[in-house]
Order: C-alpha cells, then sequence, then structure tokens
C-alpha cells in the first residue's frame, strides 16, 4: 500500500489542504491520502486552537464522499503533544503490511525540521514530499537537507535519497492563496467564508459560532 500523510491544525481545514492532498494522492498514485488533525500540536506555542472534536468533524466533513482522502483521528488516540516521530511509527505498527509512506509537509515547515523530536529518525520511515511554499525555492530546502547532515544524495533534480532508501521529493503544487488565520479572521468579523472552506464546512462553523471570539483576549 502507498500512504500518504497530511497533518495540521486544521483550524480549520480549507480548500488548500484539500487541492494539496488530491494533486499529491494522484501524482504518487497514492491509495490513500490520510489528514490528522493535531490533538496537541507541538509548535503552536500555547496559542488557543479550537478544540479537537471541531477540527476533527469539520475534516471529516471535508473530504465526505472522495474515494481519495481519509480524516483518521490518531492524534486523538494518545497522550501529549502530537509529534510526527509517533505518528510514523503508529502507522507502521496499524498497517502491518508495511505500507510506503508519504508524508506531507510544505517548505516552510521543512526549514524547521531539525526543531522536531528526533528529526534524524524521520527520515527511516517515510518519504518526505515537501511542497513548494511562497519566498522558499527548491534550493533552500536542498541546502536545508544537506545541512541536516544525514548523507542524503541527489538522485533527481528534485529527489534526494537517504541511508534508508526513502527520500525527499520536492514538489511544485497548485498554490491556493488561502489561509486558517485569514478565514478565523474573516468569521470572527462576520465576513463570507465561501469558496475558501467546503461548503459543509462553512455551514459547520456557522451552526457552532466558531472563530466569533477570535482574536480577544
Amino acid at each position: 500500500m502507498r500512504l500518504g500523510i497530511l497533518g495540521g491544525t486544521f483550524d480549520p481545514i480549507h480548500l488548500g489542504h484539500l487541492r494539496l492532498a488530491e494533486e499529491v494522492g494522484e501524482g504518487f498514485k497514492l491509495d490513500k491520502v490520510y489528514l490528522l488533525p493535531a490533538a496537541s500540536p507541538p509548535h503552536k506555542g500555547g496559542k488557543t486552537v479550537i478544540s479537537f472534536h471541531h477540527r476533527f468533524e469539520m475534516t471529516r466533513r471535508a473530504v465526505e464522499g472522495s474515494p481519495l482522502l481519509v480524516a483518521f483521528d490518531l492524534e486523538a488516540r494518545r497522550q501529549g503533544l502530537s509529534y510526527s516521530i509517533e505518528t510514523l511509527k503508529e502507522f507502521h505498527r496499524l498497517f502491518p503490511s508495511n505500507p510506503e509512506l508519504f508524508f506531507i509537509l510544505g517548505t516552510d515547515a521543512f526549514q524547521e525540521i531539525d526543531t522536531w523530536k528526533n528529526y534524524q529518525q524521520l527520515f527511516d520511515y517515510a518519504h518526505f514530499v515537501v511542497v513548494q511554499r511562497p519566498g522558499i525555492p527548491a534550493g533552500k530546502m536542498e541546502e536545508r537537507l544537506f545541512s541536516l547532515g544525514l548523507s542524503f544524495r541527489k538522485e533527481e533534480e528534485n529527489r534526494f535519497v537517504g541511508p534508508s532508501g526513502y527520500a525527499v521529493i520536492y514538489l511544485e503544487a497548485t498554490l491556493m492563496d488561502i489561509s486558517s488565520t485569514g478565514i478565523r479572521e474573516k468569521a470572527a468579523a462576520g465576513k463570507s467564508i465561501r469558496y475558501l472552506v467546503t461548503e459543509n464546512v462553512r455551514c459547520y462553523i456557522l451552526k457552532y459560532g466558531l472563530y466569533k471570539t477570535y482574536g480577544i483576549p
């Protein structure tokens, strides 16, 4: 099995997340792409996020009807912070058929990967699909990768293979200038968020009055 993993706060999940997951799944011929809301994001610095229940329910609704995308509540099943290394190990435990995993993240997150728990071990469990972000060219990703000192070799222009056989792959995908922060701000101001999120997610946010107090201490 070839499985994709796209984690995030998803506060809320939006069309940019979904389009990215769809393109990676199609491009790498994945069987499924699992979207995992983080239960306790370690890089949020204590900033408040909507409860996991709401974020997972929005993610579940967002992928309804998709033959490729799956909402997965794995992060809420563990105690403590949501570390990617634990997620990858858990996927290998849950899918004993030894799946080929593709962990999806942006170039902005990859720039900070040496701050992740046991980051040296991450590349022993999955391919890393590093997706273009505005202002961070491919050369920056390559420079960052080699600065980690993990013996990667350049196999193709945008593909680098590590000692484990897993690769770091740079990918240019459709860039949608949508952010969860911007959606929260619009919702708090009573502005429309239509066409930024799926319609069932928009209705869910309105039904429960999510983000109405966003930005208020």
